[in-house]
């Protein structure tokens, strides 16, 4: 890893993604310079334990989600969970060199196991954690930037979803939790078990960040089986998510699943397994990687939730894209994905609709093996980006 003051004065961002070791997880940052290219920083301890999810060929993609490691621009802080030891650990973003983050407090409990997904409010002051393992559901916390955080009363809920500590998927496990843009509802994505198709999960959230009792239960549209990463639909109550049953679906929260609602599936066609979704402010887009192709799908949807798909780019084949998120820069967008079997991070530059361009591909082998920190290709997820503003 590198730490010089060229790479620190040229640094307008960073990207944060995890090695979600069994025996110590690590977060590794890099600085985002204003040409949206990566420079590796460091690596900083957790001080939790990752794991891996139980799956008949083992692989990457070890939680089976999206958002295992979180930034929150206006909060100003950095989550990632621990998969292996139950807890959540927060850090605060120095603000000169976002690549340098400190821990707040300590590693808390996330109230169940198996945690692998997080979000935090737009203002960033409430982080809420699924839970994927055999006591699964959610649980939330207010965020200081210098106690850390503190468990919320009312936000232990439960999925009641059958399953295992570690968890076993892909099929039929918790994927990824968003909050709405209004910030009034929690959305968590549920996999089936085909022919028994997946749900969405909606609870309210009230002023003091305490949730519905309940949730509201939304499928997939017919077509649809394994919601997995989502993304919300600017404007809309809605989320585009991807299926790697089909593709990806638009799922009509506000219809709850009734027929008059917007929901639709869209078949990628030669799709494996398309899994993880962001959107670009600048190109009004969505990108959607899918991790046995490693083929990034750009995908439109217009003002009526109706989907289509845009272009597809390739990348290094095999590499097995997984997370991505998607980072502004002086007026450009650019996507980060993390793509573990070839243990690189690829970046495109997103100018205009149709017109992605793949920028940079950063591998982060050897700096890692010099730096003395274990990465396997099996373990490491997560992905997230932090512009100074």
């Amino acid at each position: 890893m590198t730490n010089n003051l060229a790479a620190a004065q040229g640094a307008v961002g960073a990207a944060y993604f995890m090695t979600n070791e069994p025996a110590g997880n690590f977060i590794v940052t890099a600085d985002i310079k204003s040409d949206g290219k990566l420079s590796l920083f460091e690596a900083v301890t957790t001080r939790g334990i990752g794991a891996h999810g139980k799956v008949d060929a083992d692989g990457p993609d070890a939680l089976f989600s999206q958002g295992a490691v979180k930034a929150s621009a206006s909060g100003k802080v950095l989550a990632a969970v621990n998969a292996g030891s139950n807890t959540v650990s927060l850090f605060a973003i120095d603000q000169k060199r976002p690549s340098q983050i400190k821990m707040i407090g300590q590693p808390m409990s996330t109230g169940g196991e198996f945690p692998m997904s997080l979000a935090f409010n737009k203002a960033g002051s409430q982080l809420c954690v699924l839970n994927g393992g055999q006591v699964n559901g959610v649980k939330c916390f207010t965020v200081d930037s210098t106690n850390g955080l503190t468990g919320i009363s009312d936000t232990a809920r439960s999925l009641n979803v059958n399953q295992t500590t570690p968890a076993t998927g892909p099929a039929g496990s918790l994927s990824h939790l968003l909050f709405s843009e209004d910030g009034k509802q929690l959305i968590a994505s549920v996999k089936g078990v085909p022919p028994t198709p997946g749900f969405v999960a909606v609870w309210d959230v009230a002023a003091d960040g305490a949730l519905s009792k309940d949730f509201a239960s939304v499928p997939p549209p017919k077509g649809g089986a394994l919601p997995f990463g989502m993304s919300l639909i600017p404007g809309k109550n809605a989320v585009l998510a991807t299926d790697p049953a089909i593709g990806f679906e638009v799922i009509d929260l506000a219809s709850n699943g009734t027929a008059g609602g917007a929901s639709s599936a869209v078949n990628v066609t030669g799709q494996t397994a398309v899994c993880w979704a962001s959107h670009s402010t600048k190109t009004g887009n969505f990108y959607l990687t899918d991790i046995g192709t490693s083929l990034v799908t750009e995908v439109n949807v217009d003002a009526n939730l109706k989907p289509k798909i845009v272009k597809q780019y390739q990348q290094t084949k095999g590499s097995a894209t997984i997370d991505t998120d998607i980072a502004s820069v002086q007026g450009k967008d650019f996507l980060y994905i993390l793509a573990p079997n070839a243990t690189q991070v690829q970046v495109m530059s997103l100018g205009a609709p149709g017109a992605a361009q793949n920028l940079q591909t950063l591998n982060f082998a050897n700096a890692a093996k010099a730096a003395g920190l274990k990465v396997d290709a099996f373990n490491l997820q997560g992905m997230t980006t932090f512009v100074k503003a």
